[in-house]
C-alpha cells in the first residue's frame, strides 16, 4: 500500500472517531431534551420529535433515546464513546445487556472484537429470569408471521418473523443450498450474497417438493418425475399433489424461437417468452385447445424428458455441463428446443443447473454440440468459455505500511480479528453475563 493510500485510510479512521464523539454529544443533548420534555408541546414522545427533527425513522429515533438514557448508568462506556474509542453500534449493543457490575468486563471485550461478534454474543446473553424468559418466548411465538406478495414488477416479496429454531433451520438450509450451487466457483463469478440466497431459496423449495411431505400422498410419483412439478405426486400432504405444481400457461408460438410471443404466464404473473421456453425444456406438458375463450379439449399430460432419457443424461453428464460448474441440481436443456422441432433424445439434450440454463436461454451464453456430442460454450463476443480461468500472476508483496503518528485519534477499531480474540477474554465476557 502506498503512503498516500495509507494516509487516506487514516483520515477515514480519524473521521470515524470524530463521528463517534459527535454522536455521543448528540445523545447527551437528547437525554437532557427528553428529561426536560422539550417535545411535549406538539409530539407525544421524544422519539417522535427526534425522528421529525433529524430525518430518522421512528425505530432509529427510539433506539437513540433509549441509548441516551442508558449511558447514564454506564459511565465507562460513555467515556469510551466520548473519546471516540467506541462506535454507536457497539454502544447500542452494550446498553442492551451491560450492568454497572459487568460493564468493565464487557467493555474490555467490546474493545477487542468486532461489532458483529459483540452483537452475536449479546443475542445469547440472559437478560430475564426463567419465568420472564418463558413469558417473552410465548409472546415471541404469538408474533410469528410469514407472508408472500407479488409486487408491480411481478417479483415475489417475502416478509416474516420466524421463531429462532425455525429461522435457524431455514438459514442452514439456505446456506447448504447456496454451497451446493456455488461450490468451486471463483469470487468474481459469484453473484452477491443476497442474490445467492435467493437462488438457494428456489433450490430448497424444489428439493422439498421432490422429497415430499408424508411419504408419497395419493397418486404416487412416477419414476423419473422431475422436481419442477412437485414430483408429480411426491407431496403427501393429505390433498392432491397437483395442487402443488408450478404451472406456466403459454402458447405454442411463444415457445417457438422465432414465433410472435403470446401468452406466457406463471401464477398470474407475466414472464418473458424465454422463461417459458426454459421451463418447457424439462417439464410435463398438457395441451389445451381454446375456441372463443373457452377450453374445448384437454390432452393427456406428457413428460418432456422420458425417464429413460433422464437416466442416460445423469449417467453421461454427471451434473451441469457448464465449464467449471458440475452442480448436481440440474435441468435437462434441449439444444434445439422441442417447440422448434428438436428431438427429445440423448443427442439433443444436456444437463444444466438452473442458473446456467437461464444464461443460455437469455443469450448471455451461447452453446452448441460438436459431432462427438461434446458441449461448447461461448461468450456473447464469441470467445470460448474454458473449463477453468487462467491462473493469476504472482501477487506482488505489499510494503509494510508506515507507523501512524502517536497523536492519532482511536476510532474504536477492534484490537483483534474475531478469529484471534483470546479465549480467556471471551470466557470472561460470557461469565460476566451468565
Amino acid at each position: 500500500m502506498s503512503d498516500d493510500l495509507f494516509e487516506l485510510g487514516e483520515r477515514i479512521a480519524e473521521l470515524a472517531a470524530r463521528i463517534n464523539i459527535a454522536t455521543f454529544d448528540m445523545l447527551t443533548l437528547v437525554a437532557d431534551f427528553d428529561r426536560r420534555e422539550g417535545w411535549a408541546d406538539i409530539f407525544t414522545s421524544c422519539a417522535e420529535w427526534l425522528a421529525w427533527r433529524t430525518g430518522r425513522t421512528l425505530a432509529a429515533a427510539r433506539e437513540n433515546v433509549r441509548v441516551a438514557h442508558a449511558l447514564a448508568d454506564l459511565p465507562r462506556t460513555a467515556d469510551a464513546m466520548k473519546s471516540g474509542q467506541l462506535s454507536y453500534t457497539k454502544v447500542r449493543t452494550m446498553t442492551r445487556v451491560a450492568t454497572p457490575e459487568t460493564e468493565a468486563t464487557l467493555l474490555k471485550y467490546a474493545h477487542s472484537t468486532s461489532a458483529a461478534r459483540l452483537e452475536q454474543l449479546a443475542r445469547g446473553w440472559k437478560t430475564l429470569s426463567r419465568d420472564g424468559e418463558l413469558t417473552a418466548e410465548e409472546a415471541r411465538h404469538r408474533s410469528r408471521t410469514f407472508s408472500v406478495a407479488i409486487d408491480a414488477d411481478g417479483m415475489y416479496v417475502v416478509r416474516g418473523r420466524l421463531e429462532p429454531e425455525v429461522g435457524a433451520m431455514l438459514m442452514r438450509a439456505i446456506e447448504a443450498a447456496s454451497d451446493a450451487l456455488y461450490r468451486g466457483e471463483d469470487g468474481e463469478g459469484r453473484p452477491r450474497n443476497r442474490q445467492r440466497r435467493a437462488e438457494a431459496a428456489g433450490l430448497v423449495a424444489e428439493r422439498a417438493l421432490a422429497v415430499g411431505f408424508g411419504g408419497g400422498g395419493r397418486g404416487g410419483a412416477g419414476e423419473g418425475d422431475d422436481v419442477r412439478d412437485g414430483g408429480g405426486g411426491a407431496v403427501g400432504s393429505g390433498s392432491r399433489a397437483e395442487r402443488y405444481q408450478v404451472v406456466v400457461h403459454t402458447e405454442a408460438a411463444t415457445l417457438e424461437e422465432r414465433g410472435e410471443t403470446g401468452r406466457s404466464e406463471l401464477d398470474g404473473v407475466r414472464v418473458c417468452a424465454e422463461t417459458s421456453r426454459r421451463m418447457a425444456c424439462d417439464a410435463a406438458r398438457v395441451a389445451m385447445c381454446h375456441r372463443d375463450g373457452e377450453v374445448v379439449s384437454v390432452g393427456r399430460r406428457t413428460r418432456t424428458i422420458p425417464p429413460h432419457v433422464r437416466r442416460a443424461l445423469e449417467e453421461r453428464d454427471r451434473g451441469c455441463r457448464y465449464p467449471g460448474c458440475a452442480s448436481r441440481f440440474t435441468e435437462a436443456h434441449h439444444v434445439k428446443h422441442w417447440a422448434d422441432g428438436g428431438e427429445t433424445s440423448l443427442a439433443n439434450t444436456i444437463l444444466l443447473c438452473r442458473r446456467h440454463h437461464r444464461l443460455v436461454h437469455e443469450g448471455k451464453t451461447r452453446m452448441a454440440l460438436d459431432r462427438d456430442g461434446k458441449a461448447a460454450f461461448f461468450s456473447r463476443a464469441g470467445q470460448v468459455i474454458g473449463s477453468a480461468p487462467p491462473l493469476p500472476e504472482p501477487l506482488r508483496k505489499l510494503p509494510t505500511p508506515p507507523t501512524p503518528p502517536p497523536d492519532r485519534l482511536s476510532n474504536g477499531a477492534p484490537r483483534f480479528v474475531d478469529a484471534e480474540v483470546p479465549l480467556s477474554l471471551e470466557l470472561e465476557a460470557l461469565e460476566a453475563v451468565a
